[in-house]
Order: C-alpha cells, then structure tokens, then sequence
C-alpha cells in the first residue's frame, strides 16, 4: 500500500512544502510496515486521528526519515499533549517506526497513558516527584536498573533513535525556553550521533500570555546538527555545554522562542 503524499500544502519560510493533516480515510489506510501487530496499528491510527486536531502543520518531516536513523530528536515543550501527539504523528509518517522518547514517569499514572508509552517503548525517567505526593509510593514499580542515559546509549547503538524534551518540564511560557538538561547534548557528542532540532510553535497566541492548554500547534523540524570532534571520547563539561547552547538556540530559533541559558544543569 502507498503512502499518501504528505507535501501537499502550506510552503514554509524556506519555500518548501509543508504536511497538512490528511484525511480520516488516509490515516485509516496508512502504510505501517514497521507495525506487525493489529492492536499497535490500531492504536497508532487512533492517536494520529486524534492529534490532527491538534497539529496544523509539520515542516521539515524529510529529516527523520527512518533511513535517517539513529539520530536525537529534541523539541521544547509547552504542553502535556505534546508527549502524546507530536510523537504519533512522527512515527506515523515513518511508517510506525518509532522514536524511544525519554519520559517522566508520572505520565504513566494518567489512565491509558501508561499503555501507550509500553507500545511505545518510552524510556522512563522517574527523577520527579508526582502530584499528589501519595502516588510516589508507586515510582518504585517504574524503576529500571540501568540510568536515563544507558538505556538511551543501548538505543542508539542498536540504530534507534530517541525523542527528549531537554527543557526537562513543560514551559508555558511563550518566548523564552528553559536552560534545559544536557543529557542529549552528552550523548551526541560521545556517541557521534546527530541531533534533529523541533521547534513547537502556537500560532496566534499572545505571547504575552501563558501558551493555552489546547492551542493549536506547528512543528518545525530543522535539519540535522552534527556534533564537532570524535565518537567515543568522553566529553568534557565545556564542551557539552557549548554543543547544549546550540541545540538550545536551534530549537529555540525554530519555536519562535530565545534562550539565554548558560548555567549548569544535571544530566538525566
């Protein structure tokens, strides 16, 4: 079975064509080769359905083909949607090849959200603390031997890519980004792996206010960010530090955003 032609639409600041959600029928007839069970299909289906409704556009989609693979993709993070909506869409568009996105566990105490990140084989993180404090009795049940970033290294070593929102908590603010973790930036450096900047944009907000809950959303994938040196030397602080600001600057210059963070942050 194809699948439907996604550059059919509004052209970006570059002049290119951008994706405009298809059809109900075309999500439903979807090509999902990397998908070999009927329930993940489904799913996967369901959640793009419903995250048309919320994502307008996409630009830049031909930089995480799966041919693509591995590579880090990192995006701001405004909404509590968007862990849900921005990667169906994505893995839609690759066919249902997913991207491991790094997740807080707390996520999962949402109904139906725990499902969705075991079909789509998040990487947990259970670094915070859940609201109402009763619930961290539980954070012990998502606990994984390895850290955030061997489980992440393990990824990309066997030709996965994987997804984080390095703001590392959702930012409603609507012009400037949060410092920001630098795991990725480690991991890009150490391993050789490019980095795949997103910027999420809310077009019509004031931004003078807080971004919406449910404002409608645009990504903005920006080309890849190869990082400078040798894989597999360790990175020095300074040197993950200045390959974190320009992946902070990227994505902030692809959301529409500034960033001015240059203090120290913990890797996940």
């Amino acid at each position: 079975m194809r699948t439907p032609d996604l550059t059919r639409s509004i052209p970006s600041q570059s002049g290119a064509l951008a994706w405009r959600a298809p059809s109900a029928t075309q999500i439903l007839r979807w090509a999902l080769p990397s998908l070999h069970r009927l329930g993940d299909r489904l799913l996967l289906r369901a959640l793009a359905l419903f995250a048309t409704r919320h994502i307008v556009a996409i630009h830049g989609l031909e930089h995480i083909r799966p041919a693509l693979d591995p590579f880090i993709l990192v995006a701001n993070h405004s909404t509590r949607r968007e862990a849900i909506l921005v990667p169906a869409l994505l893995f839609l568009h690759r066919g249902g090849r997913i991207v491991h996105f790094i997740a807080d566990w707390n996520f999962q105490l949402i109904p139906g959200v725990g499902f969705i990140y075991s079909r789509a084989e998040v990487v947990t993180v259970t670094r915070k603390s859940a609201r109402p404090r009763f619930l961290n009795a539980l954070k012990p049940l998502y606990g994984q031997r390895r850290s955030t970033i061997e489980r992440a290294r393990a990824l990309l070593a066997a030709g996965r890519s994987i997804g984080a929102f390095p703001e590392g908590s959702v930012n409603r603010n609507a012009t400037q980004l949060l410092r920001g973790r630098r795991g990725a930036a480690r991991l890009s450096l150490e391993m050789g792996i490019p980095v795949i900047p997103l910027g999420i944009r809310f077009p019509g907000v004031d931004p003078a206010q807080p971004v919406p809950r449910k404002a409608p959303m645009e990504l903005h994938i920006g080309a890849p960010l190869r990082p400078p040196g040798a894989a597999g030397e360790v990175a020095t602080t300074n040197e993950v530090g200045a390959w974190h600001s320009v992946i902070m600057t990227e994505i902030a210059q692809l959301s529409g955003r500034t960033w001015q963070g240059a203090a120290k942050e913990a890797d996940p």
